[in-house]
């Protein structure tokens, strides 16, 4: 299930020179395997992208180690534990599921070592109220409020909702609950299923029982077609809303015409040739997908791997602070430096937003890293 991408076969895979004698080390756990492997192998070409792009800070040159946690929190705490105790990494990044995210998070608050989250989850302190992680994505709240106040907008006065039933799934719902109330909304269903399901009929007959105005999908990737696809063969025709959960080539290849029309909130990149010339994103997001394409042989059609780029990017931008104060890469000292340089990253230009994040707050976004798209003949349509 684990492999192990040394510096040695990254350059090798993406002809980069003289990584195998790099000083600063990272460790990225990603899930190529099991229920999370559909957005765990783009959060895998986008670091591929990011190395593509820089993989030196300074004189300094990093080192990569990449493992597989398998979608499971548990093989996600071991590998965790061995990037910091065996390889002793300077940074964690990972990984590809909410629940397996917070098990790495408990890693990096126990043995002291920065991490950014590529999931949203609300990173938690350790028993001190010390923080060693941040999240890179848009919090759920947010992606979830850019929608709820999009359904007012259209008319929409009642929907129900449908998401997996684990903490990704809580992360939307609860996100829908204080802007639905806000927007007089009603959320009339809190339909969960598994990710490994293969139906959920029986929720989606509770959820026509209500005879929803619209629906909010809480599910992701692959997984997440499975409500539309048993709306649509009950005769639903009503409007449908996710998240960028569902920014997913699996998505709509599964999902088909079922999910035609769906309108989600999305990082800007999603749709970085249609965004006007002045956008903060538009640049950077070229460059990423310019990386992208040279290292993974194939154009990007997703936003989640755009995730591990702008990790990478707080990354380059933390060490350099961390290393300009004098700490050396491989010590307590610049674990404890870069951790803090992360935490005031200040007006740093990404794909995905311009971040910026404080001591004791997990994200690093505002509501300029949200644009909405809808689903149109199998491509994300920009909605100003």
């Amino acid at each position: 299930m684990k492999t192990s991408i040394t510096a040695a076969v990254l350059a090798a895979s993406l002809g980069l020179a003289g990584v195998a004698q790099a000083q600063i080390t990272v460790g990225f756990v990603t899930s190529q395997s099991g229920p999370g492997s559909s957005i765990g192998v783009l959060y895998d070409r986008g670091m591929k992208a990011a190395a593509e792009y820089a993989m030196s800070v300074g004189a300094e040159k990093i080192k990569l180690i990449q493992l597989d946690d398998g979608s499971d929190p548990s093989t996600a705490t071991r590998n965790a534990r061995k990037l910091v105790e065996e390889n002793k990494v300077d940074l964690l990044i990972g990984t590809a599921t909410a629940p397996s995210s917070i098990a790495m998070v408990a890693v990096a608050n126990e043995l002291k070592v920065p991490m950014i989250s590529i999931s949203p989850i609300t990173v938690p302190a350790t028993e001190a109220g010390d923080r060693w992680a941040i999240a890179m994505p848009q919090p759920p709240s947010l992606m979830v409020k850019v929608v709820v106040d999009r359904m007012k907008r259209d008319g929409i006065k009642n929907f129900a909702y449908i998401g997996f039933s684990d903490a990704w799934g809580d992360l939307v719902y609860n996100g829908a609950q204080k802007p639905a109330e806000a927007d007089g909304l009603k959320v009339l269903t809190n339909e969960r299923y598994a990710r490994t399901d293969t139906s959920v009929t029986g929720q989606v007959l509770k959820m026509m029982a209500t005879k929803p105005d619209a629906v909010l999908l809480g599910g992701s990737a692959t997984q997440g077609a499975l409500p539309p696809l048993a709306l649509a063969e009950r005769g639903y025709k009503g409007p449908l809303y996710g998240t960028p959960a569902l920014l997913n080539a699996d998505f709509i290849r599964v999902g088909g015409k079922a999910v035609e029309g769906v309108v989600v909130s999305a990082g800007p990149v999603i749709v970085a040739e249609q965004l006007p010339d002045q956008h903060f994103s538009k640049k950077i997001s070229m460059d990423f997908r310019a990386a992208y394409q040279k290292a993974n042989g194939v154009a990007t059609t997703d936003g989640f791997s755009a995730y591990s780029f702008d990790a990478w990017l707080v990354f380059l931008d933390a060490a350099k602070r961390a290393m300009a104060g004098g700490a050396k890469p491989g010590t307590p000292e610049f674990r404890t430096a870069l951790k803090n340089a992360m935490f005031t990253t200040k007006d740093l230009v990404g794909t995905h937003a311009v971040y910026n994040f404080k001591p004791g707050e997990s994200y690093g976004v505002d509501e300029r890293s949200l644009v909405l798209v809808r689903l149109e003949g199998g491509q994300w349509k920009y909605q100003p």
